[in-house]
């Protein structure tokens, strides 16, 4: 036998060569009788060969001894490649194997042909228009006649059953036929071959990891249980209605008992809570919620053996695949010295912030103070040289720095969210639509104004005046952030904040106004915005601001009960927006004038109290006071107020500041006076006004508030109008 016709057994071999043999006997009977007898022996062999290799090479040689031909074979097919791979087929004494990887290229354009699904035949290379050019490269493979039989899945070719002869040959239809259905069987039977050979690698493999996750699973379920039992958290499991199922060592410690105490109790009773007034029971109800599709996420004090503790705790409910709850569980962390080490940290905060604004505080009042004494001593070197031409001069430059001083003062009262307040119903957009003049000449030419009002705007209550100013802050904010120009927009809005909101923005939840001012400036990086309304905290350049503009408004909002809020991205600009709670009614109509006075000076024997603890302001007052032609009593204190009160002499008129010494303030003289001269009118004074003290910014009916610093001639002014007044 030939080297290389390896693929042909040596019994194939004597059948093929020796006359009266099986093949011979084979060759004798008619077409129809040797295809089906052919059939019947493939499907036999099918059936008894496991490997997808030998199932292919039963069936060429089935195929090739029933048609006499010289090699036959199955390949699969690479289409985008158009090569075939054939592992092993069968061939004739002294052919040559085509093991290995073919190009169809190499023997004509009839791939073409194969690639649509369409059989090839050619009984003679030489005379094929397809084959005539590769048909010495056909015949050097003793293929001069070919059947080339497509197998296409989904459209598309897969796979190649083959038969080829060494010498020209015709092919009938019968042959034609009894090829395609080898090719059919053959292709079924080594893909369903395959396929059994992949499940059952699958299951091996399958089985061999089953087996190496269990030597796993017990080496990790050990770990685990060591993590749970030594971890610093408190950890457990509980049944659904939420009795203990399970519990570490840690909460053990806590506890002061052991696992076998707490089994089967019900979590909010076991020790842990049970010394802590009202915690079982906000146990009890976290377990309802979490069992009715929340979670549970909260701080918990316990008073313990060992001290108060606080703890982070979780619970959440852990559930099959049907959503059924299986389980809650639990978990929690005691935070007691995180609490400690946080607070201690704002106290550093604090402390450093009182350092800033001590030091900011010097720095601008000093400079006031100089322009204001410095200008007192040039008023008294002129009045002794007798030179009284210029002295309004210097009086002028030491108002201005008063003024500077008092709204400094204004803003530090705003950010401490100590100022007087006069709150009204307010219709923002109203305020808006108002001062947009203003705000247009401020921007200047280079900056576009967009105004978007809200409709059915709800009225809030706050105080007009500051909140003009707040505004107007803001957009001279937005306007340095755009040097450039570019746009800003002042929105209006309706806002209902639900809990988790509220939450985020430190608010109670509820109906709030918003207003928003947005610039497409240079934006602020994050540690800016963080540091935004700090008091003096400016990125302007040294001379160009106080740092107290966002502290300012900041205050102020906070002060009336809502929120500032600050979003903004470097390069892309800054939105600042005020949250303002909701006032039910409608807005107020701007302030009527006062009436005026109905006499210039005093009636005679009208008399006012002036109680100030600052001997200057109560001589200040007695002097303007009694240049109109009052009579002026003087207090220090609330004690000496009441002696003079109390006293048979005339009081029309009580001017008292608020904040006075020895335990009694300007608002407890005021009500104790009405208690014995219930018509006696009143008239704060005051530059630090606790809420409390002015009731929340109500003041009873003939109570009035004028705000320090103020000019004497608004004094004057006030009083003349509350005097004539009925």
């Amino acid at each position: 036998m030939s080297e290389h016709n390896e693929n042909v057994s040596r019994s194939d071999a004597a059948q093929w060569l020796a006359p009266g043999t099986q093949v011979a006997d084979r060759a004798r009977l008619p077409f129809e009788s040797r295809a089906r007898n052919a059939l019947i022996e493939l499907n036999a062999r099918l059936l008894s060969l496991e490997e997808p290799a030998d199932l292919s090479f039963a069936a060429a040689e089935i195929a090739a001894q029933t048609l006499g031909v010289s090699r036959a074979g199955y390949g699969t097919v690479d289409k985008a490649a158009e090569t075939i791979t054939i592992e092993r087929d069968w061939n004739a004494p002294g052919i040559l194997s085509l093991r290995g990887v073919l190009k169809f290229r190499d023997f004509g354009s009839y791939v073409e042909d194969l690639k649509r699904g369409d059989t090839v035949v050619f009984a003679d290379a030489e005379l094929d228009s397809r084959t005539g050019a590769t048909a010495s490269a056909l015949k050097a493979i003793s293929a001069q006649a070919v059947v080339n039989m497509p197998v296409s899945e989904q459209g598309g070719l897969v796979a190649l059953f083959y038969l080829n002869h060494k010498d020209a040959r015709e092919w009938t239809e019968d042959e034609l036929r009894f090829i395609r259905d080898i090719a059919s069987r053959t292709r079924s039977a080594v893909e369903r071959r395959r396929a059994e050979h992949a499940l059952r690698d699958l299951a091996m493999s399958l089985e061999s990891k089953v087996q190496a996750r269990t030597a796993e699973l017990h080496a990790s379920e050990a770990r685990m249980r060591a993590v749970f039992e030594t971890t610093y958290q408190v950890q457990g499991l509980l049944s659904p209605d939420g009795a203990v199922l399970d519990a570490n060592q840690t909460a053990m410690r806590f506890i002061g008992g052991s696992l076998d105490d707490v089994i089967g109790l019900p979590f909010w009773d076991t020790p842990l809570f049970a010394t802590t007034s009202g915690t079982p029971e906000r146990i009890r109800a976290a377990i309802v919620a979490v069992r009715n599709g929340q979670d549970f996420r909260g701080e918990v004090v316990l008073d313990l053996p060992t001290g108060t503790r606080t703890f982070d705790l979780s619970i959440r409910a852990s559930r099959d695949r049907q959503g059924t709850i299986v389980a809650l569980v639990l978990q929690g962390v005691d935070i007691t010295e995180r609490r400690l080490i946080e607070e201690a940290l704002r106290q550093s905060q604090k402390m450093e912030a009182v350092g800033q604004l001590t030091g900011g505080l010097a720095h601008d009042f000093n400079n006031l103070l100089m322009g204001i004494t410095g200008s007192l001593e040039v008023l008294l070197i002129r009045l002794a040289q007798g030179r009284t031409d210029e002295l309004e001069r210097y009086v002028n430059v030491a108002k201005a720095a008063a003024k500077r001083a008092s709204a400094l003062t204004h803003r530090l009262l705003a950010f401490s969210r100590r100022q007087t307040l006069s709150p009204k119903r307010t219709d923002v957009n109203t305020l808006v639509s108002g001062m947009s003049e203003l705000i247009r000449r401020t921007m200047g030419p280079g900056i576009v104004i967009e105004a978007v009002s809200a409709a059915g705007l709800w009225t809030t209550l706050i105080d007009p005046h500051q909140l003009e100013n707040a505004l107007l802050n803001l957009c001279i904010n937005a306007r340095d952030a755009m040097p450039d120009g570019g746009r800003l927009m002042i929105e209006t809005g309706n806002t209902w904040l639900d809990e988790r909101a509220a939450a985020d923005r430190d608010l109670p939840a509820g109906q709030y106004v918003s207003l928003s001012v947005s610039d497409t400036g240079s934006g602020m990086l994050p540690e800016v915005v963080r540091c935004a309304f700090d008091p003096f905290f400016t990125t302007k350049p040294l001379g160009m601001g106080t740092g107290l503009g966002l502290s300012m408004v900041y205050g102020f909002v906070r002060q009336s009960g809502g929120q500032a809020r600050i979003y903004s991205e470097p390069g892309k600009g800054t939105m600042v927006c005020l949250y303002l709670p909701r006032h039910a009614g409608d807005a107020e109509l701007d302030d009527a004038p006062l009436p005026e006075p109905q006499m210039a000076r005093a009636h005679d024997g009208e008399t006012i109290l002036v109680v100030d603890d600052e001997p200057a302001i109560r001589m200040l007052a007695n002097e303007v006071l009694a240049d109109l032609g009052y009579r002026v009593l003087e207090a220090g204190d609330g004690e000496a107020a009441l002696k003079i009160i109390r006293s048979s002499a005339r009081i029309d008129l009580l001017v008292s500041d608020v904040g006075l010494p020895g335990g009694m303030n300007g608002r407890q003289v005021a009500e104790a006076a009405r208690v014995e001269r219930p018509a006696l009118k009143v008239l704060f004074i005051t530059g630090y006004a606790e809420n409390a003290v002015l009731s929340h910014g109500h003041l009873d009916v003939g109570m009035h508030v004028l705000t320090k610093p103020f000019a004497l001639q608004t004094l004057a002014d006030r009083v003349k109008t509350l005097m004539g007044g009925a």
